[in-house]
């Protein structure tokens, strides 16, 4: 077994994409086979038709459930719209990042397009895609819209068409910038997404205006997805609670509110017992100076994660601030002498991992900081019963019944108080945790 956390995490990961480009080989080998589809998803695929009653709107918009089969109805749609309506024009197609298209839009409809017919030739290095059948051809151009800079990136073209992707990940402004280059007579609009916050840009500026825009809204739940089995529609429905459940499984626009993590309970989730067997370890820090310093360490199985001790440190309380050099020997002290494969700590915080790393102890990586997705993959693993705290961690859990959402805010924030726990255990799941039980959960 390797000991160096980097080497077994490349590892998994070559292995992970072995599989998922043997799968990929074997669906173009095979084709696409296409499904029954439902009344909604019928909805989208004719829409445009010369035959549609609502054939003049300007657009469209498909949101709901997760797994309900919108995204890949609205990108064929769009298309075979795109081929039937122009020739010879450009369109737009955007993402998040160009990287999460390609995966979850791009492949499965390339196959789609092939399997009816058409001609898809992909220019990867000019993320542009030529589709042609007969006389007619187009060309799809691919954006990221991940932040404001994205904007600059589609100014300049003439566009016939859009398409968007998970557009309420998307800032404002870049999808401004990419309704407005649609000047092109017959043009029009296509979004998808997930529910939000219910004052999302996108809920008020667009859903809620859906009418005054003169853009067709259709909702949709996993019951709108005719492949999945009840089995699987009961796997989805387990794997959420509180706000992530009424917007991924109810498909609804709803606020986050109360305890972030309202499933924490402590006789399910609290332990007396420490994890025995082959355990690999892994410290989670979230760093802090005037603020608390929190340190869990956790034990892998690999199938269970559970934290079995924990460091914290508020100097306001004990009255007396500590530099760098004495939160390493406090981290020592932690670790023991247990062998941790690495120490996943805050970005932020510069001059700890510097002084970690002068040590050579230990080896350092910095934590995939994403807020709302980390909160959202601790509550899965709390719901699914793969993370414990050991009793004796009551920094860690006495947060689990204090940290709240701020119902003030516009967006999904949480209230900064008794969340330096919640961080450092955000940091290891979201970090080490997904990655490792990626397809148990």
């Amino acid at each position: 077994m390797m000991n160096n956390f980097e080497e077994r995490l490349a590892s998994v990961r070559q292995g992970i994409m072995k599989r998922a480009a043997a799968m990929k080989e074997k669906a173009k080998k095979q084709g696409f086979e296409f499904k029954p589809f439902s009344r909604k998803q019928k909805q989208v695929l004719t829409w445009w038709c010369p035959s549609s009653p609502v054939k003049d709107k300007d657009g469209i918009i498909a949101d709901g459930a997760i797994r309900s089969g919108k995204t890949l109805c609205m990108s064929l749609s769009y298309v075979l719209w795109a081929m039937e309506s122009f020739n010879q024009q450009n369109f737009g197609m955007a993402g998040k990042t160009i990287g999460s298209f390609r995966r979850n839009v791009l492949f499965w409809l390339k196959l789609m397009l092939k399997s009816r017919g058409y001609q898809v030739v992909d220019h990867r290095s000019d993320n542009l895609i030529v589709v042609s059948k007969g006389d007619t051809q187009n060309f799809f151009y691919i954006f990221g819209g991940k932040d404001e800079r994205s904007q600059d990136l589609i100014q300049g073209i003439t566009l016939a068409g859009m398409f968007f992707d998970e557009v309420a990940l998307m800032p404002e402004s870049f999808v401004n910038q990419a309704t407005g280059r649609c000047s092109v007579t017959g043009s029009k609009f296509w979004f998808n997404c997930n529910p939000d916050n219910p004052r999302h840009w996108f809920k008020v500026n667009w859903i809620d205006k859906c009418e005054e825009k003169h853009i067709i809204y259709l909702h949709f739940t996993m019951d709108d997805n005719l492949s999945l089995s009840e089995k699987i529609k009961e796997r989805y429905r387990s794997m959420y609670v509180g706000v992530f459940f009424k917007r991924y499984i109810l498909g609804l626009w709803c606020v986050a509110e109360g305890l972030v993590y309202s499933m924490f309970d402590e006789e399910k989730h609290v332990t007396d017992e420490h994890m025995s067997g082959a355990l690999e370890y892994i410290v989670s820090i979230d760093y802090g100076t005037v603020n608390p310093f929190s340190a869990g360490l956790w034990a892998f199985d690999g199938k269970h994660s559970q934290r079995e001790a924990e460091l914290y440190y508020n100097s306001r309380e004990v009255g007396k601030r500590v530099d760098d050099e004495a939160y390493y020997k406090m981290l020592k002290e932690l670790i023991g002498d247990r062998k941790v494969s690495c120490i996943i700590i805050d970005p932020s915080a510069a001059s700890f991992i510097e002084v970690i790393k002068k040590y050579g102890e230990y080896t350092v990586r910095k934590a995939d900081n994403d807020v709302l997705d980390g909160i959202r993959v601790v509550t899965t693993m709390l719901n699914k019963g793969l993370l414990k705290i050991y009793k004796d961690c009551t920094s860690c859990i006495n947060e689990f019944g204090l940290y709240c959402w701020d119902e003030e805010k516009n967006n999904d924030t949480v209230i900064k108080e008794n969340d330096h726990a919640m961080d450092d255990t955000r940091y290891y799941v979201y970090t080490f945790l997904r990655r490792r039980l990626r397809w148990k959960y």
